[in-house]
């Protein structure tokens, strides 16, 4: 078995190096892909609050008044409540601190559309948790990528594409629940090895001391 990311170079290369392979889409990436697309849908409210209050401050210009910005409860303007938010949409809601909390109930009040979206992140979450058998999972994600169909949100064109392209692999996680987690460890060492150095000059010493690192 092969975990991997949602690279179809990365799939074509294990495809053709070791064709009897089972490939297995690592989880992080698919939740990952989610929450990119809750964030783009956080961003386009956060352009449509920047254009709202640009109105309001020409009226105010117009008027020649004072500009004072709408604050919510917890006192954020509706620009500092969007860019906010986006520590909040990525984390699970066990996790929000009380100001969090807060703030939450206030995005999730006057925006219900990324209420909508961060359920299903967390639907998601709780699907991967749950040691589900692939039969079983399939069902339960088909059911969820129906609600995201439901919604019709273009941001979301991307997630529902890559289900419908690499449904089989990701559906591959629910046999031995195996993720690419070491790999993106030992990738993030490897990085951090080259840095020091600021480039690699001898290469099969390079490979040795990398050998050394997995020790």
């Amino acid at each position: 078995e092969v975990t991997l990311d949602l690279s179809p170079t990365m799939m074509r290369i294990v495809r053709t190096t070791f064709p009897n392979a089972t490939m297995t889409n690592d989880r992080f990436h698919v939740q990952k892909l989610f929450y990119e697309a809750i964030d783009e849908l956080r961003i386009t409210y956060r352009w449509m609050a920047r254009d709202l209050e640009n109105d309001e401050i020409q009226r105010c210009k117009e008027q020649n008044i004072e500009y004072v910005p709408f604050r919510y409860t917890n006192g954020d303007t509706r620009k500092q409540l969007l860019a906010r938010a986006k520590h909040v949409l990525v984390k699970h809601s066990s996790k929000w601190t009380e100001s969090q909390r807060i703030r939450a109930e206030i995005i999730f009040d006057h925006y219900p559309e990324l209420k909508s979206v961060y359920d299903l992140a967390i639907e998601l979450t709780n699907i991967y948790n749950k040691h589900y058998d692939k039969d079983v999972a399939r069902g339960k994600l088909t059911l969820w990528y129906n609600k995201i169909e439901k919604l019709g949100y273009g941001c979301f064109r991307t997630v529902t594409n890559t289900m419908q392209n690499y449904y089989e692999t990701i559906l591959n996680y629910f046999v031995n629940r195996e993720t690419n987690a070491f790999a993106e460890s030992f990738n993030a060492k490897i990085k951090a090895f080259r840095a020091q150095f600021r480039g690699v000059g001898d290469i099969p010493f390079f490979i040795f001391r990398l050998c050394k690192l997995t020790v």
